[in-house]
């Protein structure tokens, strides 16, 4: 039986012995240096010196590879996760809205899926099973979840873990490795021109009619359309700048004693926790945009009746510069914009459809006008080509006008080879008509 070792290797080497205490094998290899200066050595043990010395080795590797995980706290998948979101990614590192998604995806499918994992032993198969838990969930809005809402929290997860990777908490991010389901991009048909017509004319017969031109005509997207003051819009030189966006409002209980209420939304005493609005989706979405004269004029009608709102209202308004508005001059909800929108597909007869559809039809009409992709990526705001071809669909009627440019060209053209070799003067090598003897 091997003696337990008395000596010490050199500083820094590492080191294998046999403990009679415990009848074990021990090792100890040097990793690096801890926080408060002091060599940072991790322990292993054994039942025998061979398994020791594997163990050892590979810490040894790891270390050399630099993938050997921090010293310190041993983080859970919960409290690693809350401390991404409330110190690492908080905003204003990413817009609002992106923090509204990652912190749905914790609080809602994350923590309680798989929170209580050590960080550093969490698996594919774990992240594999929470996906199709998600998936199987029933919803107010259906039999279950979508594959979308999956993904999110995929995305949210990798996102968290490749932090925790670079700060040498983990030396590698399971979630690469966990399959995720696969979204199914659904084609969006976009309104045609008389449909969209139909929208215009059902929305001059209600507030905000020039809110839906905006969105039809130059492709705003909602937040964009209700975040803009009328000091971005210049009626003279007809042009309009998106400068912002509009979040949707969130609230937390105001009241000293509980009035009963389950929201802070609905608290009488709510106050706010977001701010009202925020910055563009990306630096390109922050852009100026030309007015066509119609929507010119619409703006103008606007702005009148605006104004005989304001003195209706009297002490009542709330004077805040939004070009679309409440009756008491309040910012719009978005939420309360998606349902006259919906509203307003009902009463024009159209197609049901999402109101960021109206986005892509405004890329459509674009596209049909011939409009330059680099004009068109400026209008939209796109920040790249990608989203040129997400939005800009081939119509119905692009693809019928392309089946008759190729049927002339191919049928027009073997007609006219016909009509050259069945009669007519024959012509000689050089194409020439020969004459008659």
């Amino acid at each position: 039986m091997p003696r337990e070792k008395k000596s010490r290797n050199s500083n820094g080497r590492s080191s294998i012995y046999y403990s009679e205490k415990d009848r074990c094998w021990h090792g100890y290899v040097t990793v690096g240096v801890k926080d408060n200066g002091s060599p940072d050595r991790r322990h292993v043990r054994g039942q025998n010196q061979s398994e020791v010395t594997d163990k050892v080795r590979k810490l040894e590797k790891e270390r050399d590879e630099g993938r050997v995980r921090k010293a310190g706290q041993s983080w859970t998948v919960e409290a690693w996760l809350k401390h991404w979101l409330e110190n690492i990614v908080a905003p204003p590192v990413v817009t609002e809205n992106a923090y509204s998604a990652y912190e749905v995806a914790v609080r809602v499918h994350l923590v309680p899926g798989i929170g209580a994992h050590r960080l550093h032993k969490l698996q594919p198969e774990h992240l594999e099973k929470l996906y199709r838990t998600i998936m199987k969930q029933k919803t107010k809005f259906g039999p279950t979840t979508s594959a979308a809402t999956a993904h999110q929290v995929h995305r949210t997860i990798r996102a968290a873990l490749n932090v925790a990777v670079r700060r040498k908490h983990l030396t590698d991010n399971p979630v690469l490795e966990a399959k995720a389901p696969k979204v199914e991009e659904i084609e969006v048909e976009p309104y045609t021109v008389e449909q969209v017509k139909a929208l215009l004319e059902a929305a001059q017969q209600r507030r905000n009619s020039a809110r839906w031109a905006i969105a039809l005509a130059l492709g705003l997207r909602q937040g964009e359309a209700l975040g803009l003051r009328w000091s971005d819009v210049n009626l003279k030189v007809r042009t309009l700048t998106v400068r912002r966006n509009r979040l949707r409002p969130k609230w937390r209980h105001g009241c000293v004693e509980p009035c009963g209420k389950k929201y802070g939304g609905y608290c009488p005493d709510r106050v706010p926790v977001r701010e009202e609005t925020a910055g563009t989706k990306s630096a390109a979405g922050k852009r100026g945009i030309g007015l066509p004269d119609e929507l010119v004029e619409l703006l103008k009608l606007h702005r009148a009746e605006q104004d005989r709102e304001r003195d209706r209202a009297a002490d009542l308004w709330t004077e805040t510069g939004y070009v679309f508005t409440t009756p008491t001059g309040t910012p719009l909800n978005p939420r309360s914009d998606y349902d006259e929108w919906k509203r307003l597909v009902g009463v024009a007869g159209v197609p049901d459809g999402r109101l960021h559809d109206a986005r892509h039809t405004a890329a459509t009409v674009l596209l049909l006008l011939g409009v330059a992709e680099r004009t068109v990526m400026g209008i939209m705001g796109w920040s790249n080509t990608a989203m040129a071809a997400r939005y800009q669909h081939i119509t119905a009627a692009i693809r019928r006008d392309v089946a008759q440019r190729v049927g002339g060209l191919l049928w027009k053209a073997a007609e006219e080879s016909s009509g050259a070799t069945d009669g007519g003067d024959k012509g000689d090598a050089t194409g020439e008509p020969v004459p008659a003897a």
